[in-house]
């Protein structure tokens, strides 16, 4: 009778336990992830030239904080202006120049570099944005 006792209570601790961190975890708890980018991920087809890599993420972030990271030697294009967040401070944006049939690639965080961060500090999940250009 004991031990079934304290095997009742054992899984009744592991249950309020466990529902009490399952429910307390909310939006504003977890860190920002990147919802959507400008060019999409994966694209093959972006055209040349100046372009405007957009990147939005799920919470609003920190203003003048980011860390758009190189992939690996020379898989970023050459920055014509420093990023800025727009009005929703959700969307990031850097105007680059992009050269005609060449993959790049950023990382938007990383282990190394965790700047991208929200207004509590949380830095966002690293995130790979890769696409190539048209022609070349």
């Amino acid at each position: 009778m004991k031990t079934t006792l304290a095997l009742v209570a054992m899984i009744a601790v592991v249950l309020v336990y466990t529902s009490t961190s399952v429910c307390s975890q909310t939006v504003e708890s977890m860190p920002p992830v990147v919802v959507k980018t400008v060019p999409e991920s994966g694209a093959k087809v972006v055209s040349p030239g100046e372009f405007e890599i957009k990147v939005t993420f799920s919470k609003e972030m920190s203003d003048g904080s980011w860390s758009w990271s190189t992939a690996w030697q020379d898989s970023t294009p050459k920055s014509i202006s420093k990023p800025k967040y727009e009005a929703d401070r959700k969307t990031c944006v850097m105007k680059v120049k992009l050269e005609p049939g060449k993959t790049y690639a950023y990382w938007l965080n990383s282990s190394n570099f965790k700047n991208f961060k929200d207004k509590e500090g949380h830095s966002a999940v690293p995130y790979l944005l890769i696409f190539k250009t048209k022609g070349g």
